[in-house]
């Protein structure tokens, strides 16, 4: 890799994307929808409540990071037309984990304990770790990489679907967050499956002959995955200002003067 990618694409590349290129153009347009979606999350954190606003933080930083990523990756492909596989790792290996975080953020009020927290979180490094080495591993051992990275996306789907955050959101009593927390869950169960389709992809795995490209699939993954968490949040962060009244302190009207008559002046 040539240093100045460390910096900025290279000036003197091309970037003519060829018509055809639909890979090519999904780098483009995820890195501007993620960046996108990330100015737009920083901005609208004043628009919630105070209680939602780490949850949108984090919505931020998720697809902030995810842009960053998509920078460079989109200038290794188009200069090298190489696989940005390691920079696609090293994003998930940060992003997963602070999606993960979002459902501990949701339930902290409500009794969330912090275990919790971390199974989440050690179960999304477990995950992206070993997918990490399946993918750049002799291609015979793809399978068994993949099935040990299956085991960390297990524990994130028992956690919140049957461990101790499903109980601690069964006794909420705030419907935004209990429907917050669902509908993440439904994206962790069907969004997060995308994963697996491309990873299964790779040679002597089960799509092989499907002859995907695992970047396409992994770039519609990531804008869908990323960008629809951090809505999830806010329209329900929306919700629950609309649903609250307005506390500020209202101004006194000062009370109007009487008007001097002509016997007075």
């Amino acid at each position: 890799m040539a240093p100045f990618l460390l910096i900025a694409p290279s000036p003197s590349a091309s970037f003519d994307i060829p018509e055809n290129d639909l890979v090519g153009f999904t780098f483009i347009y995820s890195m501007f929808a993620l960046f996108g979606a990330a100015l737009f999350f920083f901005l609208e954190r004043r628009n919630v409540p105070k209680r939602w606003h780490a949850n949108l933080t984090v919505a931020g930083l998720i697809c902030l990071v995810a842009g960053i990523s998509y920078y460079y990756m989109q200038g290794i492909y188009l200069n090298q037309h190489l696989s940005p596989t390691r920079f696609r790792y090293v994003d998930w290996l940060f992003t997963v984990p602070l999606m993960c975080t979002q459902f501990y953020l949701l339930l902290r009020p409500a009794g969330a304990r912090p275990a919790s927290l971390w199974r989440l979180v050690l179960g999304g490094i477990w995950m992206v770790g070993f997918g990490f080495f399946g993918e750049n591993t002799n291609l015979n051992r793809t399978i068994i990489f993949g099935a040990i990275s299956t085991l960390g996306y297990l524990v994130i789907l028992y956690e919140v679907w049957f461990g101790p955050l499903a109980r601690v959101v069964d006794r909420s009593s705030n419907p935004e967050v209990v429907r917050a927390f669902q509908y993440l869950g439904y994206f962790v169960l069907v969004g997060w499956a995308v994963y697996p389709l491309g990873y299964m992809t790779l040679p002597f795995n089960v799509f092989e002959r499907l002859n995907l490209d695992r970047n396409l699939v992994y770039n519609f993954g990531d804008v869908i995955n990323k960008v629809g968490f951090g809505l999830v949040v806010y329209v329900m962060a929306r919700k629950a200002g609309e649903s609250q009244p307005d506390r500020r302190p209202k101004r006194k009207r000062r009370a109007a003067e009487p008007e001097l008559t002509a016997a007075d002046a």
